[in-house]
Parts: structure tokens; C-alpha cells; sequence
């Protein structure tokens, strides 16, 4: 971080503290208790397993199927039916089912299933149940969520690491904790504009970052600048030509819709030009990239370069949650300003302790890694599309366009959705296409067979070089 930067946020915790309005974290010990004779192993595989395979293999009721072939809207009543009391419950006994391959999903590396996540989950349920109902700063914090951060900080280099209910809520409370920097330093009751935070955001950030600018927007705490997609000579212009001192430049490091990597070194370089505070939020780099899986920014070797690193525990973690990794003093600023995290219910601790499961398993299975970049380059020969990331975003033009293809894959036993207007623009409808370690050669060997007779995309969302050749 800046030395700027270091003052304003030691300052605007000072302020609060002053106030009596930082906020503090209770943590309640729950006992873990262990029959006799039993330890804490953390067991390792080290090939594909069956197990794995059910991350990807999936099947939906005959009457979803048809009602997908023909769009026409679900609800979801086909899965439940009533009793012989009037209440509901689960149809188990559907006429018939349509097995598919997964290809929509963001278990990236297929933990959603490995034994040592699913006995954490179960174990921790028997002992604790869903453990203390409420938020963190009340009595929804335990020594399994701290646990959880721990390995979450280390895993990214930083100092510490704060839990958020989901990803958006985690982009949520850095965008509105951001801003009320400048609320915490006004000399007034409200900011000037040169008091104010100016925001560079990328054009095609997550929506989570977006709403989370749009409400610090709202309360008038910052000026907000979108720069053209990765358009570093874009940035650098918007960041040159503007007076405002407190700087902050967030992006994705990798898109979820276009599949394509952030200009992270050149980011970086900026940084050092211009003094900013740099933010990504690394939700599809986590645990995928990296020797380590620190994400995009272990990769390219800048980690002390990234201020603050926004992740989620429901993509290749296989879990659920969010998260944000930072300094001790930014931690305390986000917990005593960062709505979504102040004002939700914390983590079940079920899953907490699955998901810290699912982090160690993954930094010690690599080559669950290698096998997804691995499926990346699979597809590439398969296809001969230059994909770069195991995000696969293949834009057929029209929404009926993207309707059919996805119609056709369907029929063909593939689960991949039409991505269609408000999430892209009305003339980008595209199939998104996601790899796991869990899939097999075979499977994008018939999936590129399907998609031979189906698509054939106008563009495809490749903006960067591939970092991962060498794996």
C-alpha cells in the first residue's frame, strides 16, 4: 500500500476509535471433541477419483428437461411433491431422469466432493449443529471461522483476512469501506470533491463491484471513473488527468464472462506511477493459479503489490463464502464500515470448517491444477479455439442463437446455459463454457463434437496472453 494510503486508513481508524465506533470481533471457542485415538489426518490423493466425478455428473427430471427444450420457464415444483398429510417434500421417485455432463459450474477443481470436505462438513454438523446464529460482531464468529481466515491470509500473503457471507457481500464492504474513507477525513459533514475517493473501476467488472461503487456512490463519498476493458493506455490517461489524491483502481483478475486475465503487471507498473490503491478481486484465480493456488497474483509474482484481495470460497474452494485479505488496519476499518459484513449472518460453521478443509486439500493436491490447465489445452487442440483460461466464452450474437446452441447441448447430455441480456449486451449472447479437473479428455472430446454442429462463434473472449503454456 502506499504511504498515502497507510495514513488515511490509520487515521480514519483513530477517528473511529475515537468515537467509540470500531467494531471488534468476539470469538466463542467451541470444544472440539475427539474419540480416543483419533487425530486430525489430512488424507491426499493423487489422481481422479470416482468421487470426484460427481462434481460434474449430473441429472435433471424429465420434466425440467423438456421444459429447458422448449423455454419454458421452471419454478422448480417438478422436484417436490405433497404427501399424503398435504406438506411437501422431495420427489425421489421421478419417472424419469436425463443424465448430463456439467459444464456451467465454478467447482473448478472439483472439491465440492473429496472426502476430507464432506467428513469436515459432517463431522463438525454432529458436534456444533449450524453453530451460533448471527453476525460476526455478535456472537456468529468462532475459532473455526478464525481458522479459516488464518490459512485465507497466508494463502494470499497478507497480513489478515476477514469472512464475508459470499463473494458479493465481500466486494460490497470493500467498495463502501473505500469510500467511507473519505467521509471518516472530511473536514465537514460531507466530503468536497477533492476530499472525495476517485474510483477507477474496468468496464467489465463484476457486478458485485459495481453495486458496491453504486452505493459509496450514492452517499457521495466518491467520484467513479470506468476505464475501457483491460485499456491500460485508457487508465493511465483517466488516473494523469484527474486531481483527486486518494486514487483507488479495482478489477477482476480474471473475468468470469469473457474468460480473460487482467493486465495485472501493468496494473502494477501503474501503481508505482500513480500511488493508488490497487484492489482485485481474485474470485476465479483462487486456488486455480499459482504454484501454490494464490491466485492470479502469485503467478505473476506481485503479491505485495495487490492492497487488497477480495475472494470466494464457492468456486474452485467448492464450498461457500467470501472473503477479503488485507492489513490488520484495513481488517478493522472494513469490520466497523462494511454493510454487507456488519449486517449479515456470518458462516454456518459446517461451512467454515469444510471450507478450510478444501483450501489445505488444495494447496497440497497440485495436481488437481495441472489438470485443469491441462483440460484448457485439451479444448484447445479439440477446437482450435486460443482459449486462455478454463472460463469459456463462445459469443453466437442473438439471444435465439444462444437459445438453440444451449437447446442442442442439452439434447447432446451437456449442461451449458445461454447467457443472455441483463448479464451481457443484447448483441453478445453466448454460450459461457467452464472446465473442471473433474472433466475427462472424453468429455471435451463429445462436447467439441456437439459444439462443432451448433456454434460457431463470432468472437471469443481471448484478451490475454496464456500464463499457464508451461503447465
Amino acid at each position: 500500500m502506499s504511504s498515502s494510503w497507510d495514513k488515511w486508513v490509520e487515521k480514519a481508524v483513530w477517528r473511529l476509535n475515537s468515537q467509540n465506533l470500531l467494531r471488534s470481533l468476539r470469538p466463542i471457542s467451541l470444544t472440539i471433541t475427539k474419540q480416543k485415538g483419533e487425530e486430525d489426518v489430512l488424507q491426499i490423493f493423487h489422481e481422479l477419483q470416482s468421487w470426484d466425478r460427481s462434481s460434474v455428473r449430473i441429472q435433471i427430471a424429465e420434466s425440467t428437461f423438456q421444459k429447458w427444450l422448449h423455454n419454458v420457464p421452471s419454478s422448480g415444483d417438478e422436484l417436490i411433491c405433497p404427501d399424503d398429510d398435504g406438506d411437501v417434500k422431495l420427489d425421489v421417485n421421478t419417472a424419469s431422469v436425463r443424465k448430463l455432463i456439467l459444464f456451467s459450474g465454478n467447482d473448478y477443481l472439483g472439491l465440492s466432493c473429496h472426502p476430507m470436505v464432506r467428513k469436515a462438513a459432517a463431522e463438525t454438523a454432529q458436534q456444533h449443529g449450524m453453530g451460533p446464529k448471527g453476525s460476526a460482531l455478535i456472537c456468529g464468529y468462532t475459532n473455526y471461522h478464525r481458522l479459516l481466515e488464518s490459512c485465507l491470509a497466508d494463502l494470499k500473503k497478507k497480513e489478515d483476512c476477514l469472512l464475508c457471507p459470499t463473494g458479493f457481500a465481500a466486494n460490497m464492504a470493500v467498495m463502501v469501506t473505500i469510500g467511507s474513507v473519505s467521509s471518516l477525513l472530511a473536514a465537514g459533514k460531507k466530503p468536497l470533491k477533492n476530499e472525495k475517493v476517485a474510483i477507477f473501476s474496468d468496464a467489465l467488472n463484476h457486478a458485485s463491484i459495481i453495486d458496491g461503487i453504486r452505493l459509496a456512490e450514492r452517499q457521495q463519498e466518491v467520484e467513479v471513473f470506468v476505464y475501457r476493458h483491460c485499456d491500460m493506455v485508457h487508465l493511465n490517461a483517466l488516473l494523469s488527468r484527474c486531481t483527486m489524491e486518494k486514487k483507488v483502481v479495482v478489477s477482476d483478475s480474471l473475468f468470469s464472462m469473457d474468460g480473460d486475465f487482467a493486465p495485472i503487471l501493468k496494473l502494477v507498473e501503474l501503481r508505482k506511477k500513480h500511488g493508488f490503491l490497487l484492489v482485485i478481486d481474485d474470485a476465479h484465480g483462487t486456488l486455480v493459479c499459482g504454484e501454490n493456488g494464490g491466485g492470479v497474483a502469485e503467478e505473476f509474482n506481485c503479491e505485495s503489490d495487490i492492497d487488497i484481495c477480495v475472494g470466494t470460497l464457492s468456486k474452485a474452494a467448492g464450498c461457500h463464502g467470501g472473503f477479503i485479505t488485507c492489513s490488520k488496519k484495513w481488517k478493522q476499518l472494513l469490520q466497523s464500515r462494511g454493510r454487507s459484513f456488519i449486517f449479515s449472518t456470518s458462516l454456518p460453521i459446517p461451512t467454515a470448517a469444510a471450507a478450510y478443509a478444501a483450501v489445505m486439500v488444495a494447496r497440497k493436491e497440485k495436481w488437481r491444477r495441472k489438470a485443469i490447465w491441462s483440460r484448457v489445452q485439451d479444448f484447445r487442440v479439440l477446437t482450435q479455439i486460443p482459449i486462455t483460461s478454463p472460463i469459456i466464452s463462445l459469443v453466437v450474437g442473438d439471444e435465439k442463437k444462444a437459445l438453440l446452441a444451449s437447446r442442442h447441448l442439452l439434447e447432446s447430455g451437456f449442461h451449458v446455459t445461454a447467457i443472455r441480456p441483463p448479464t451481457v449486451p443484447s448483441n453478445s449472447c453466448r454460450l459461457r463454457i467452464t472446465l473442471s479437473a473433474a472433466h475427462t479428455t472424453e468429455d471435451l472430446r463429445k462436447l467439441a463434437f456437439a459444439l462443432a454442429s451448433c456454434v460457431k462463434p463470432t468472437e471469443v473472449g481471448i484478451k490475454t496472453l496464456d500464463i499457464h503454456a508451461k503447465l
